[in-house]
């Protein structure tokens, strides 16, 4: 047997092979690729829009919230 018969042979069976991955399931990807918005349209925008004053707020609330629970904890 030479190298070109065994490279096709080996060829064949791989083809047989990504026909059976295809058949079960594991073919082309569905939907949209990812990294791929569309003509013209802007990424979005991750994550809160908080200004300082918000973020202050929020974070003395949830201090307020954290000291509230630890006396609930030790009253236990």
């Amino acid at each position: 047997m030479g190298m070109d018969n065994i490279l096709e042979l080996l060829l064949a069976e791989r083809d047989k092979l990504d026909r059976a991955i295809a058949a079960l399931g594991g073919g082309a990807r569905r939907g949209r690729p990812p990294g791929r918005r569309g003509p013209g349209r802007p990424a979005k925008k991750r994550g809160w829009n908080m200004s300082a004053a918000a973020r202050k707020a929020a974070s003395k609330r949830m201090k307020a919230y954290w000291v509230a629970r630890r006396k609930q904890e030790r009253a236990r």
